[in-house]
């Protein structure tokens, strides 16, 4: 699967700007602010409906315009196939495949894998669980539509039981039968959600540690001792059911569902301790980097397709060694293609001429 042009309209700093793709590797250059990062974004709308960057839609469409466009047209399984994703200021934004409207975005996702490598991706280290939960949300929804649609009805079930715990504060009443009804919703769904959660990470952490490995050219056995990657869910303990019973008393005084997937976690441990704090700025980074490539084995062999990889500024703050380690694997290994931002054309070229595959640079 590859991209082989792309077309903007009014999107972000872009008026109109068209771009002629190579099937391998695409470099972005140039100085900060002129639109490297926005090209990716564009790329990442095309396959998620939405910014990686900005969720707010509006604040995509340029300084003074009214909309925006976006189209990309692909080569998958040898058939063409054009995406579109416009959106009007106070309208509904629309995502079109080949001239159909989808009606539900979430049918899209899936269709584009691809995996985003970018300085913005520290939120999974200095953020809350939220943020690592959507990590692991988005990489077992790109490979299972089904998953999606149970993690949305959990997610509607919990604010419906929310709602539901804030009315009986208000009103001084209870009505356990419908607190029944949801409790049991959730069960069945988180349970789900739970075990899908549990069968991707015994798949993925092992990825993980082997790409960080060889990230970092250490031996094995240094690296499965001092870095971790640890799921922590409520659910190992106890069954939903039983949690969301026994935490009644205390949902009712804190008018909000204390037990349950939505508070599941993954631990990122070096030596023992949170990377978060204990982890150098060049650790931190090759883990980061590390999750990203293994995100992207994941996908690959699951969707049985080359995910489009979008690497954003990945060079800076990384030592030498390292940059070499992942140009070594995007070398040697059967990557699909590959764009590239940095504000160093030099650096990124010469970096890229190691690699022995056809490139197409773009200096914005």
């Amino acid at each position: 699967m590859i991209l082989d042009n792309l077309s903007l309209l009014n999107y972000k700093n872009f008026e109109t700007f068209s771009f002629q793709f190579d099937p391998k590797i695409n470099c972005l250059v140039g100085n900060n602010g002129v639109g490297k990062t926005n090209v990716l974004d564009a790329i990442y709308h095309l396959s998620f409906g939405k910014s990686y960057f900005n969720p707010i839609t509006s604040q995509n469409i340029k300084h003074g315009e009214d909309f925006f466009v976006i189209e990309g047209n692909y080569i998958k399984n040898k058939r063409d196939e054009k995406i579109i994703v416009s959106a009007k200021r106070n309208q509904k934004k629309i995502l079109k495949r080949n001239g159909k409207i989808y009606e539900r975005f979430r049918d899209h996702i899936g269709f584009l894998p691809l995996v985003i490598i970018s300085p913005s991706d520290r939120d999974l280290i200095t953020e809350g669980s939220e943020t690592r939960r959507k990590f692991i949300d988005g990489v077992i929804s790109q490979g299972d539509s089904k998953y999606l649609q149970v993690l949305l009805k959990y997610n509607k079930v919990l604010i419906q039981r929310n709602s539901l715990l804030k009315y009986f504060a208000v009103n001084a009443t209870h009505n356990q039968d419908t607190l029944d009804i949801y409790n049991e919703q959730m069960h069945n769904l988180g349970s789900v959600i739970f075990e899908k959660r549990t069968s991707f990470l015994d798949i993925f952490i092992p990825i993980f540690l082997k790409r960080y490995r060889a990230i970092s050219n250490n031996p094995v056995n240094y690296i499965d001792e001092t870095i971790h990657l640890t799921y922590k869910s409520q659910l190992k303990e106890k069954a939903l059911l039983s949690l969301l019973q026994e935490s009644t008393l205390k949902d009712k005084i804190a008018q909000y569902t204390n037990c349950g997937i939505h508070k599941d976690d993954l631990l990122f441990e070096i030596e023992g301790h949170p990377i978060k704090k204990f982890g150098s700025q060049g650790q931190q980074k090759s883990f980061l980097i590390a999750l990203k490539l293994a995100q992207f084995d994941f996908i690959k062999t699951q969707n049985k397709v080359n995910p489009i990889l979008l690497l954003d500024d990945i060079f800076d703050k990384l030592d030498e060694q390292r940059v070499k380690q992942i140009i070594t694997l995007v070398d040697e290994e059967n990557f699909g293609q590959i764009f590239i931002s940095d504000t160093h054309a030099d650096r990124t070229e010469s970096i890229i001429k190691k690699i022995h595959q056809t490139y197409k640079m773009f200096r914005l």
